[in-house]
């Protein structure tokens, strides 16, 4: 008895829907099957619905010696790509909605606190300089007259 991994079609017509299944090779394609895998809607209403498998019972049929159609080898392919992250799984529109809100949320608050702060440390420098900035400035080029002398005594 050979064994075939591959899609029964249900639905209806322009609206498909697909069931994995392990049947005998030579039974009819919508016919009698001896284990459901999974299913694959492709005009799924969310992403997150379009495609459900079994993985581990399909690894399972496969090393008993089940063969996969093209289709179904494509469909485990994807399948096991997006359980590995290599493809995220798309978000609903409500889920972005919901990203969206709190990324705007964040980033309303945070410059408020960066404010705060800022303020605390402008106060901290003003509180920790004794020396007006005029009499600084006058000072850092005092050093630098004195450095550039003491370089021209010493050639």
């Amino acid at each position: 008895m050979a064994l075939k991994i591959r899609l029964q079609r249900h639905g209806t017509s322009h609206r498909p829907f697909y069931r994995m299944v392990v049947t005998e090779a030579n039974a009819r394609r919508d016919g009698r099957f001896v284990e459901l895998l999974g299913t694959y809607e492709p005009q799924a209403s969310r992403p997150e619905n379009e495609l459900n498998l079994k993985i581990d019972r399909v690894e399972y049929w496969k090393s008993v010696g089940a063969k996969t159609t093209d289709t179904a080898e494509s469909l485990l392919r994807r399948a096991r790509r997006e359980i590995d992250g290599v493809i995220p799984k798309e978000k609903s529109k409500k889920e972005e909605k919901q990203i969206e809100q709190a990324v705007v949320a964040e980033e309303a608050a945070e410059p408020i606190v960066e404010a705060e702060e800022a303020e605390a440390v402008a106060e901290e420098t003003t509180e920790a300089c004794s020396l007006p900035e005029a009499e600084t400035v006058e000072a850092e080029a005092e050093e630098t007259e004195a450095s550039a002398e003491e370089a021209s005594k010493e050639s």
